[in-house]
């Protein structure tokens, strides 16, 4: 599943967008919205963004999860290597401190996620900022080249500004168009 980026300026444009979308079959879940006017969407009834798209989340704690097994390996030698909890300690002692330290780097990545927008996101900022409302578009492959020509043919307002074909991998970049 791909994700199409489309920025326009106006919230009509983009109930109208949302509309006509539904209209060939892309459900209203496959439709994601960020805007500063989340009063507008909402009177309108259009999907604004999840956290997943909004914050940096999953990356973050991915990261703290790596983290965490580093520091846990490390931790788990020092105590074999040190005893100090006394020598022949049975290995599952080892691997809940592993557990231990990763669950608590996840933890911490996701805490840290919640205050990071998504870097993907972050890319159009300073339009959201402005006004600009990002449509994001969760297509099959099936079904890009639909929404492309509906797009192109009935909503000339709206710019294509990015595609992202690993939208839920937050270690794949995006780049604008």
């Amino acid at each position: 599943m791909k994700c199409l980026y489309y920025l326009t300026t106006t919230l009509e444009s983009t109930d109208k967008i949302a509309k006509d979308l539904q209209q060939v079959g892309i459900k209203d879940w496959f439709i994601h919205v960020l805007s500063k006017d989340e009063a507008g969407l909402q009177k309108d009834k259009i999907h604004s963004s999840n956290y997943l798209e909004r914050l940096d989340i999953l990356r973050y704690a991915a990261l703290g999860g790596v983290a965490g097994v580093l520091a846990g390996i490390l931790a788990a030698v020092t105590v074999n290597a040190t005893s100090i909890f006394g020598s022949g300690l049975p290995n599952i002692a080892y691997i809940a401190v592993i557990g231990f330290f990763t669950m608590f780097g996840i933890w911490e990545g996701g805490i840290t996620g919640i205050a990071t927008e998504n870097k993907k996101i972050s890319l159009f900022h300073k339009e959201i900022d402005a006004g600009k409302y990002l449509i994001l578009i969760y297509v099959k492959k099936a079904s890009e080249d639909l929404v492309k020509k509906i797009m192109q043919e009935s909503h000339q307002e709206a710019k294509l500004v990015a595609v992202d074909p690993n939208f839920y991998n937050p270690f794949i970049g995006l780049k604008k168009i």
